[in-house]
Parts: C-alpha cells; sequence; structure tokens
C-alpha cells in the first residue's frame, strides 16, 4: 500500500494533482513572487528610497524569473527550508550577475538590497507557515469542497481516497465507491461507504451534485469504462482516470503525447528537454570554477600521491555512466594496486592496500577532484548516483530490483544517498539497497536547487563522517 501510495504522489504534473487542489495551487504559485516583490517595495520605503523606474524594473524581472512559485503546503518543514534557501540563494547569484555586468546593480543603495536579501525568507517563512495553518479551514469551509466519487473497490482506489482524506490542501470530499463486483468481495480497509454498482452511478451523481468522479478500474475492465463513459456523459461531473499502471513505482511519471497520441510516461530520465539544458550547464560552470579555485591543491595532491607509493597518479576505472554506457572514471590513486577486473574488491576499513597518503585523501574524498574532468568531458554530473564498478553492478543488478534504473542519468562526484549516510563500503545488500533507494528518490524529485543542496551539504558531510575509508 505504501509503494501505490507514492506512486500516485510521484505522477507530478499529472491532471489529478493540478485540478485537486486549486486554491493551494494558485496561493503556491504567487506567494513566493509576490513575497519578493513586496519586500523589495517594504525596504525601499523603509530606508526612504525614492520607488522609481529602476524598482519597477527589478520588481518586474524578479516576478518574472520566480513565476510561478512551488510551495508545497504538504510538505514537510524541512523540505520547503531546503528548497527556499538554496532557491533564494540561486537568485541572488543570478540577480546579482545580472547587476553587476550591466552595471544596474549601482541603482540601488547597499543597505536597501542588502536588507531585501536578508528580509525575503524571513518574511517568506512567517507567510508560508500562517497560511499552511489557514489554508485548510478554508478549503474545508462549506461550500469550498469538492465533492467526488471513486470507481473501483481496489488497491489504487483506496489509496486515492485515503490521499483526499488525509490531505485537507486537496480540497476534495469523497462521498463514496461505486464497483463492478458484489460486497462478497470488498476489501475490510475502505475509507468511504460503498454506495452501489456501476449501472447506479449516473443516477446518484445527478441527485447528489458530484463534481468529479475517478476510475480506479484495471485496465482489463476497458468494456465496462467505454460504456460508463457513455453513461456519464448526461452529467456535468469531471472524469478523471487512474490507470492501474500508477501501482508501480514511477520514476519521473508524467503525461506526454508521442504526435497526437497521449503517453504515459512510466520511468523517464529528469533530464529532458530544458532540465537537460539547467543541468549541463551548471555542471559546466560549476567544474570550471571549483578545478580553477583548487589548481594549487591539485598540484599538491599529484606530488603526495606521487611520493606516497609507486604507480600512476591518476587511477581510471571502468564504470557505467549514462544509460549503462561504459565510461573511464578518474580518481587520484589512493591504493597500492588499481583494480579494474572482472572481480574488484571494495576498500574496507583498515584495507592494508590503502597507503596513509590516501586514507587522508579518501576520508576527505580529494580523491574524487579529477572527476571534475569527467563532469567537464560530459561523462558524468556533479550531482548524481554514485558509480560503481563495473564488476559490483553486474552483481547487485541481479540481486536488487530495479538497480539498473539508477542508470537513466550521469553518475555524480557526490549524491542524496552519499549525503544521507549511505557512503563507504556496502558490504551487505541492504546497505546497496538503501543507497538505491536515495538514488531513485534523487530521480523522482530532482530540481536545480536540490542539486545545490545536496552539493553544500557534501561539503559539511566529509567533515564529519565516519563512513570513508
Amino acid at each position: 500500500m505504501l509503494q501505490h501510495e507514492h506512486s500516485l504522489l510521484s505522477l507530478k504534473g499529472s491532471q489529478l494533482q493540478r485540478t485537486s487542489f486549486t486554491l493551494s495551487t494558485a496561493v503556491g504559485a504567487f506567494l513566493y513572487p509576490s513575497t519578493i516583490v513586496a519586500c523589495l517595495l517594504a525596504v525601499a520605503g523603509y530606508y526612504g528610497d525614492d520607488i522609481g523606474p529602476a524598482y519597477v524594473i527589478l520588481c518586474t524581472l524578479s516576478f518574472a524569473v520566480t513565476f510561478p512559485g512551488d510551495a508545497s503546503f504538504h510538505e514537510k518543514p524541512r523540505q520547503v527550508l531546503r528548497r527556499l534557501l538554496t532557491s533564494w540563494l540561486l537568485f541572488i547569484c543570478i540577480m546579482g550577475f545580472f547587476g553587476f555586468t550591466t552595471a544596474y546593480i549601482q541603482y540601488f543603495p547597499e543597505n536597501v538590497l542588502f536588507a531585501w536579501f536578508v528580509a525575503t525568507p524571513i518574511v517568506y517563512g512567517a507567510a508560508y507557515a500562517t497560511l499552511r495553518f489557514v489554508l485548510p479551514r478554508v478549503i474545508s469551509s462549506p461550500g469550498n469542497l469538492r465533492t467526488a466519487v471513486i470507481v473501483g473497490i481496489n488497491d489504487i482506489g483506496i489509496c486515492l481516497a485515503q490521499q483526499f482524506q488525509n490531505d485537507p490542501y486537496l480540497g476534495t470530499h469523497v462521498l463514496g465507491f461505486f464497483n463492478d463486483r458484489g460486497p462478497d468481495d470488498f476489501p475490510s480497509n475502505i475509507p468511504a461507504p460503498v454506495k452501489g454498482l456501476l449501472p447506479d452511478l449516473p443516477e446518484y451523481v445527478k441527485q447528489n451534485h458530484v463534481e468529479a468522479i475517478y476510475l480506479a478500474l484495471p485496465m482489463a475492465a476497458q468494456p465496462h469504462i467505454l460504456n460508463l463513459l457513455d453513461s456519464l456523459k448526461d452529467t456535468t461531473a469531471s472524469i478523471y482516470f487512474v490507470p492501474d499502471i500508477f501501482i508501480t513505482d514511477l520514476i519521473q511519471g508524467r503525461f506526454d503525447s508521442v504526435g497526437n497520441m497521449p503517453v504515459v510516461a512510466v520511468c523517464e530520465t529528469p533530464f529532458t528537454g530544458f532540465n537537460g539544458l539547467i543541468k549541463r550547464a551548471s555542471d559546466v560552470v560549476l567544474s570550471i570554477l571549483i578545478l580553477l579555485l583548487l589548481f594549487p591543491i591539485l598540484l599538491l595532491l599529484t606530488i603526495g600521491v606521487k611520493l606516497s607509493s609507486p604507480g600512476p597518479v591518476i587511477f581510471k576505472q571502468r564504470r557505467y555512466g549514462l544509460d549503462g554506457k561504459e565510461i573511464l572514471v578518474y580518481k587520484f590513486r589512493s591504493m597500492t594496486v588499481c583494480d579494474d577486473g572482472a572481480v574488484v574488491k571494495q576498500a574496507t576499513k583498515d584495507d592494508a592496500r590503502i597507503t596513509r597518503f590516501g586514507a587522508f585523501i579518501r576520508k576527505t574524498s580529494l580523491d574524487e577532484l579529477p572527476q571534475f574532468i569527467n563532469v567537464l568531458q560530459g561523462r558524468m554530473s556533479i550531482v548524481g548516483p554514485r558509480p560503481h564498478a563495473v564488476a559490483h553492478n553486474e552483481m547487485y543488478r541481479k540481486a536488487i530490483k530495479g538497480y539498473m534504473i539508477r542508470h537513466k542519468v550521469k553518475p555524480g562526484i557526490t549524491g542524496w544517498a552519499q549525503v544521507n549516510g549511505c557512503r563507504g563500503e556496502t558490504e551487505t545488500i541492504d546497505k546497496m539497497e538503501k543507497r538505491i533507494e536515495y538514488d531513485l528518490e534523487y530521480l523522482r524529485n530532482w530540481s536545480l536547487s536540490l542539486d545545490l543542496w545536496i552539493i553544500a551539504k557534501t561539503v559539511l558531510t566529509i567533515a564529519k563522517d565516519q563512513n570513508a575509508y
């Protein structure tokens, strides 16, 4: 049941999510850009600065860049805070770059800009917390709740009803279920009453002014569905189909089209179209900056590896990259061996193969720095699932269901699994399964702000991580 529930939530951009909480979606779209503009004008007024054309242009540009906002009131506060901080820092960087390169920043006093940068996340946080408290009460007030029925008493129909029941921001009250079979087959955990069979549905919808009908019947019931749709043409209810493919674990599930034919993406990379351009551009820009800033450290590490033991400075290992294709990944050599055969032994605690200098660079992850060259080559990303040796891939793909899905994106220097404690040796299947769980979660929920958060968290994690050896 948990898997089914997660799959429903994972269908980003679906009609279910777009239409089920119109009020909260509208508020979420305007909250962030409106707060930015309001704070700028309030700060300018507080410091007595004239609000002239320069402010009008900055307000318009700020609103255009940040609209629509993505305030999701059902998310955990920690997730909201993380996205707020990363998106606001990204906004500051973009606007700052624009301001300095065009000299437009000179039209604004420094104290106004500084106060704006500090005040906006605070005001947004306060407004978000207030709306999170107020919105459910407004949505659930008489006249605002949307009435719905669910057709199909099965796992996905029950899960759908529970979503409506547990999430007040959806603003939908489920009146009951209709089904295509008798009561002897009904499960015991139905969250709403059974109102009847399929032939009873049209009359019930008309008499009770039902606004939405969710068809959760299996695809095998297509003749029943077509007949039901014909019988519902005499009603004004909105009709939504929730096909049973959603019981699988969707990766970037969304609606798409091939020509004029609608299709549903069940397993897809998040880096298609514009998202792919954003991901690649951020990888190139950040990699160049990091390599330039760390060039003296790279020289010192080169000398340290050369003096630590005989062998090459750079260790090259075959690993799986995008779409499971083999790539060569670079690392500073930290061992006395360079294993890359059919069997590769993972590094363990107090491993005799690790040199003294190698232990230091592994502990601090400095051995990974040459992989920024892999990023510039297009073989890797800064953030993504960590690449495993080919030998390990061949072993784990047979033991862990969904293991190869992580290769729908380029491997990363750091990843969501690593900043959540899944770093170092994976001596048991359970540990690798946990790592894969985080990798797939990253694929489902990718955003540029999540990448920036992972990069920031990586720096903090390395300093206190005890699992790297």
